[in-house]
């Protein structure tokens, strides 16, 4: 049993593209907790969709780090299709509704993760260059500007 309360505000399908966005981004609305097992079952989604994108590198954990580690984040989003089969025909529209976002967020991430992973690591690199180089200036790069000025002239 729930142990705190469950906030219902007339329930209401999203009808725009914003308010659907908004429940497919962990934002679950107290408006379609009907119930404390819906209540409770949408914990558990969301405990799902957060470990899929904290293995995918798209939220930090409570240090601060990120992880990638792809194998986890597909566990996730496999767990998550799990239940949507299983609960086929068993849950509200709504419900049906948010399920059906998170789990094509989440593929939908998973794809872009890699190439999002990549970036951040090659801006991580050259971080590293840029601190190395001010920690050890006289390792750095040099430009030499001596031959240039002469050209010139």
């Amino acid at each position: 049993m729930v142990t705190g309360p469950i906030i219902r505000i007339n329930p209401k399908v999203p009808k725009s593209d914003e308010d659907k966005n908004l429940l497919c981004k962990g934002v679950i609305m107290a408006e379609i907790f009907h119930d404390d097992e819906t209540a409770r079952f949408f914990q558990l989604v969301h405990l799902f969709q957060r470990s899929a994108l904290l293995q995918m590198g798209q939220l930090p954990d409570t240090e601060g780090n990120v992880h990638y580690n792809m194998a986890e984040a597909k566990e996730a989003i496999d767990l998550l299709r799990m239940l949507q089969n299983k609960t086929k025909g068993n849950l509200q529209d709504i419900e049906t509704s948010l399920l059906n976002g998170v789990v094509s967020e989440l593929q939908l991430q998973f794809m872009k993760a890699p190439a999002i992973h990549r970036k951040r690591q090659q801006e991580q690199n050259q971080s590293d260059a840029i601190r190395d180089t001010f920690a050890n200036p006289q390792k750095g790069p040099v430009e030499d500007l001596s031959g240039s000025q002469e050209e010139e002239e």
